[in-house]
């Protein structure tokens, strides 16, 4: 059962011993190909456990496709993506949460059945879930604070719920890296809220955590490392090391406006949505 409008299951199979001493993520010199057109290019990076990362860049960045590919569901077209010291194809430990636009939300399923699907891997092909899995499916719903909502449909839920619940997905999977695609989009400042609290506890579970997004003020704030990209790597470290001007100017070229105030640097971003321009950080 699978509410992804992609055939690819985003949730990997089980997974090789972790080596010790090696960084929860290691990316080398990644490029991902599609005949001419090149998606990525040159990427290296470390990600260490409990690690909390925004990735960020304009549309079209390459942001999806890289976490694809950390999640096994495409092939990089040359480098290197290990897990744990590992190749992604294998690891259970990986949980990637797509765009909201990519699932399919008229799917007639409730979300205790949406959660339990991240305890497929762990069961196995063909068997029921036993009284322990429904156990943890119940402790990650409570966890996320979705706990009454186990046998609501999932077409009935907000925006900040649809994106708990696949927080609580990822919890009964028992990820260890979890990478989130732009989960914070349409969402307000509020329910952001409640989802950073959430992020806070999977970071005291020593949960690696990978988020896709545009808010250059949010990650600045909200996140220990920053990771610049725009098909290549621009800049990964402390916000302050890498969201600097020359940085952004590379970035985001012609659709980035930067005003200097006494505050800081504004800048006004007019490429991550459809209509009308949008202050970033």
């Amino acid at each position: 059962m699978n509410i992804f409008k992609s055939s690819n299951n985003y949730l990997v199979h089980r997974f090789p011993q972790h080596e010790e001493d090696t960084p929860t993520l290691r990316v080398s010199n990644l490029g991902f190909q599609i005949g001419n057109i090149v998606a990525l290019e040159g990427i290296t990076f470390d990600v260490v456990a409990s690690e909390r990362m925004a990735v960020v860049g304009p549309n079209g960045a390459g942001k999806s496709t890289l976490f694809k590919i950390i999640a096994g569901v495409l092939k990089p077209t040359r480098g290197l993506v290990q897990i744990y010291g590992h190749e992604p194809k294998g690891h259970i430990c990986i949980a990637y949460v797509p765009q909201r636009n990519q699932v399919d939300w008229s799917f007639p399923v409730n979300v205790s059945d949406v959660v339990m699907m991240g305890r497929v891997g762990k069961m196995g092909p063909f068997r029921w879930p036993s009284h322990k899995d429904w156990e943890i499916v119940h402790h990650a719903l409570d966890l996320v604070e979705m706990k009454d909502y186990a046998r609501r449909q999932i077409n009935e839920l907000s925006g900040g719920q649809q994106q708990r619940i696949f927080i609580a997905q990822s919890l009964a999977q028992e990820a260890e890296l979890i990478m989130m695609d732009e989960p914070l989009t349409g969402l307000d400042l509020n329910t952001q809220q409640d989802i950073f609290r959430i992020l806070d506890m999977l970071q005291e579970k020593k949960v690696t955590v990978m988020i896709a997004m545009h808010d250059l003020k949010l990650a600045s704030e909200r996140f220990n490392r920053v990771l610049l990209l725009n098909k290549h790597l621009i800049g990964v470290g402390l916000p302050q090391e890498v969201f600097v001007p020359e940085n952004l100017s590379v970035a985001y070229g012609n659709h980035l406006r930067m005003i200097t105030t006494k505050d800081g640097v504004l800048v006004f971003e007019d490429t991550c949505c459809e209509e009308g321009d949008h202050i970033h950080a």
